[in-house]
């Protein structure tokens, strides 16, 4: 029994090892589970520059000003930072990290669709040292040209330092493209730009020519140039209990899916090529580039994971009835 366990075993090991994600060497950027019992509703993801392995997070409402610096390699919370200089958060959505190497928390959800005139974005350097600290942030009154709405994404390009949003609704919502610089004193009017499906969260890729934005049951990715979207093609994405954010790996060899609740995961997702931030994210489906195909929410962009799953599962299976037979004889 002691031959057959160990033989199995490797074997069972090495079919994982055939669809395991290059990750650094130090477990950094592997999949994980958030630890944090005050970590109830992670609904945004964004990976640290300075520091490789951390992603930042937040709560969804009634938390307070606060952010959790998260460690990939052992799912444990190594800072918690809590704004102050800003008003009480009323719905933080999204957090995003931009090129100045400042955090962006997009308090910008509204779950009444039209309920408030202005939401808000907060912005503070990213600390150069994980420590529990509190930081100043900057509050910026945001509107949009076409009036209120809600909205989940929160996405800073990584050249331009542009911020985007991308509005959220059951028939499709929009992406909104911020001044090209926000102030304080003022509202800062976001105006639509494109059309987009149900978004819970986006990311742009390292070098800033691809968007990917995610919902409940699928993700696409889009071409990005230009301020604008190009033609997109369905994202390979997990499913998970209530899918909320995505973030890229710092290096872009990796795309990261969270999701809500307790203990909630973190689940990766290797893009095409296998690392650079020019790399397109791995594909679930044909390219298209009408709006209604982007919207349709189809299982598609799972089958990748789900065959993987399958032929592991198979090959345990023919290990565990070679092992019972070769027992037999």
């Amino acid at each position: 029994m002691r031959s057959y366990l160990t033989v199995s075993g490797a074997a069972a090991l090495l079919l994982f090892a055939g669809t395991a994600p290059a990750v650094a060497d130090d477990g950094a950027d592997r999949s994980f589970t958030i630890e944090d019992p005050r970590i109830t509703e992670s609904s945004g993801l964004a990976a640290s520059r300075a520091h490789p392995g951390i992603y930042w997070t937040h709560n969804d409402s009634d938390d307070g000003p606060y952010v959790y610096a998260v460690d990939s390699r052992t799912g444990k919370t190594v800072a918690t930072i809590t704004m102050k200089g800003v008003g009480e958060p009323r719905d933080v959505e999204a957090i995003s990290l931009g090129p100045d190497g400042d955090l962006y928390v997009g308090d910008i959800g509204d779950n009444l669709n039209g309920s408030w005139d202005h939401v808000w974005i907060y912005r503070f350097p990213e600390p150069k040292e994980l420590k529990d600290a509190t930081v100043r942030a900057t509050q910026f009154d945001v509107k949009y040209a076409d009036g209120p709405r809600n909205a989940e994404a929160l996405m800073v390009h990584p050249k331009t330092g542009r911020v985007y949003i991308a509005s959220k609704n059951e028939d499709g919502g929009g992406l909104y493209e911020g001044p090209a610089k926000l102030t304080t004193g003022g509202a800062n009017v976001f105006r639509r730009v494109g059309e987009v499906p149900w978004v819970t969260d986006g990311a742009f890729s390292p070098d800033g020519k691809e968007l990917v934005l995610r919902s409940y049951f699928s993700a696409r990715g889009y071409v990005f140039e230009n301020g604008r979207l190009g033609a997109d093609h369905a994202v390979r994405a997990p499913i998970q209990r209530q899918a909320e954010s995505v973030t890229y790996t710092a290096d872009g060899s990796a795309l990261m899916f969270g999701s809500e609740g307790e203990q909630s995961d973190v689940e990766r997702v290797d893009v095409e090529g296998g690392g650079g931030g020019g790399q397109s994210p791995a594909k679930g489906g044909d390219s298209s580039a009408s709006s209604a195909g982007a919207g349709s929410g189809g299982t598609g962009d799972v089958k990748g994971t789900t065959l993987t799953g399958v032929l592991v599962l198979a090959g345990i299976g023919f290990l565990v009835l070679m092992g019972r037979r070769r027992k037999g004889n």
